[in-house]
């Protein structure tokens, strides 16, 4: 039925449990993956009276975010080649992770959205609205949500 799954991914405890659930998914369906990580944009500065400096140029911050994005999508794609899964990885930068993930999954041509229920803000994210409810209310894709 599904052909080609986006496997978002935040390097977080849950998400790469999700990864492991979705390489298995994939290989009983006979699908691909295109595993997905959302960098963060430059923070924008902040100036006045408590205002925290940060060292860091933008340019440093995007290569270090880049770095980061790179370990997480090895690691899953070095899974995905283990149990004999197609996959690709793609990043990209955005402040608003849930629309990135689902012009992702647009973009590569994705028939399902496989994503763990909430990431690195954890369970507290649940109640404010997290990237996973995000997803679910806007994408026109199917989303499967692993727990």
């Amino acid at each position: 039925m599904f052909k080609h799954i986006l496997v978002p991914t935040d390097g977080s405890q849950l998400s790469q449990e999700a990864v492991k659930r979705a390489i298995s998914f994939a290989k009983e369906a006979g699908a691909r993956i295109t595993f997905f990580y959302a960098k963060p944009e430059y923070p924008v500065a902040f100036y006045g009276e408590g205002a925290l400096i940060d060292p860091t140029t933008p340019e440093k911050f995007a290569q270090m975010a880049e770095q980061q994005a790179q370990e997480i999508l090895d690691k899953c794609a070095r899974l995905a080649a283990e149990s004999g899964v197609e996959c690709a990885t793609l990043s990209k930068t955005s402040d608003i992770p849930y629309e990135a993930i689902i012009e992702a999954a647009d973009a590569a041509g994705c028939d399902l959205i496989f994503m763990a229920s909430h990431g690195r803000r954890g369970l507290g994210a649940l109640l404010l609205g997290s990237e996973t409810q995000k997803v679910l209310t806007h994408s026109k894709i199917p989303v499967l949500v692993y727990r």
